[in-house]
């Protein structure tokens, strides 16, 4: 089988920090092509991951364009879109598209007649409501969690083949052997909805050290998030996340009890994980995918949140983490987070959220897509 998946011309395969549809696609790539799939990626040419072919417009992410005005950005989808387009038409030799690209992927691909597709939605689907809710019948699509499906238009529910649970790459052997600090992280982009303002009143109520890691607006590091907040022209001075960081976070942060660590990768970030108590996810809204849940599982980090959107389907209650229901209950199991057992947690990861159980769910949902079109 010969499959194109469709990341994107936002960030390479693996981005080189964060990313979250790009980090998915570089944990499947590997294990589909494990299994004698042949892949042909569409992204842009930075990428590293293994591919037998790469297809792209655009030498590095255009992610930094999105925070332009929408008709200076706009084109840049639609030019990538274009390139997959004009190659599906030269070519007979693909099997199936497997798309990551919001909106503009289905839009483009729905028109063409060529391989069949399988979409994949890894965003809230209460977005864009006239496009979904009369969503192409010939495009199938899965999400990656059955919540978020729940909260789905008919016309999007109709199309789903079913949920595929996010993965992450699983170490060989056991996390490096590190001592237990009292520290919570919270690991994740810095917005409302992630809520690290709870996070942070929650563990200063606590008495328990915070490390806050991950991007300000694709600012990574305190530096990089100073320049922006010292000018007052700057074109993200007044960006929802920045403002969010500044007004409700940053008070909080003290160096010491409280710490804003900026964008982590690799190895700075898997330590920060296996080090911690307890991965805190005081979330705002039904997240759909859960990507830093079921990476502090594969750590052996107990993840501790509140009981909204996929976390119930990634979390079991007092074996693997905890939920809760209000900040007050969340408050009350944080300190319990050393009575789940690592190994119990490292274990799900391995039964449930590997790239090979993710790549197997995948080369299923493929085999229905193309016995339905032969259909």
């Amino acid at each position: 089988m010969k499959v194109l998946v469709n990341s994107g011309p936002w960030l390479a395969v693996p981005p080189p920090g964060y990313g979250g549809i790009e980090n998915v696609v570089a944990t499947l790539i590997p294990a589909l092509r494990e299994r004698g799939v042949e892949v042909v990626l569409a992204s842009v040419g930075s990428s590293a991951v293994e591919v037998d072919e790469l297809l792209a417009v655009y030498d590095d992410g255009m992610f930094a364009e999105l925070q332009k005005p929408y008709n200076q950005v706009t084109g840049v989808a639609h030019a990538h879109q274009a390139r997959v387009a004009a190659e599906l038409r030269a070519r007979d030799d693909i099997d199936l598209v497997h798309d990551h690209v919001e909106v503009v992927g289905p839009a483009v691909l729905a028109a063409l007649d060529g391989p069949p597709v399988l979409h994949t939605l890894h965003w809230d689907l209460r977005k864009h409501p006239a496009f979904y809710g009369a969503f192409p019948r010939s495009i199938a699509v899965n999400g990656v969690s059955r919540s978020q499906l729940a909260r789905a238009p008919e016309a999007l529910r109709a199309a789903s083949l079913g949920a595929v649970h996010l993965a992450t790459p699983l170490a060989a052997g056991p996390p490096p052997r590190l001592r237990r600090d009292e520290h919570v992280v919270v690991m994740g982009r810095v917005c409302a909805l992630k809520g690290q303002h709870v996070a942070a009143r929650l563990c200063q109520k606590l008495g328990l050290p915070l490390v806050l890691a991950g991007p300000v607006c694709g600012r990574n590091t305190p530096a990089e998030l100073d320049a922006v907040a010292q000018d007052p022209y700057h074109p993200l001075s007044s960006h929802p996340d920045v403002r969010y960081h500044l007004d409700q976070v940053a008070p909080y942060l003290d160096g010491d009890l409280t710490r804003w660590v900026g964008g982590v990768e690799g190895e700075e970030r898997d330590r920060l994980y296996a080090s911690a108590r307890a991965a805190l996810f005081p979330i705002q809204w039904d997240e759909p995918g859960g990507t830093a849940v079921v990476e502090a599982l594969a750590l052996g980090v107990p993840p501790v949140g509140l009981r909204r959107g996929c976390l119930p389907e990634l979390i079991d209650h007092g074996r693997t983490g905890f939920l809760a229901d209000t900040e007050e209950e969340l408050a009350e199991w944080l300190p319990r987070a050393g009575e789940i057992d690592p190994e119990e947690c490292r274990a799900e990861a391995r039964r449930r959220f590997s790239p090979s159980v993710m790549a197997e769910r995948y080369l299923d949902l493929y085999g229905r897509v193309l016995a339905a079109r032969q259909a």
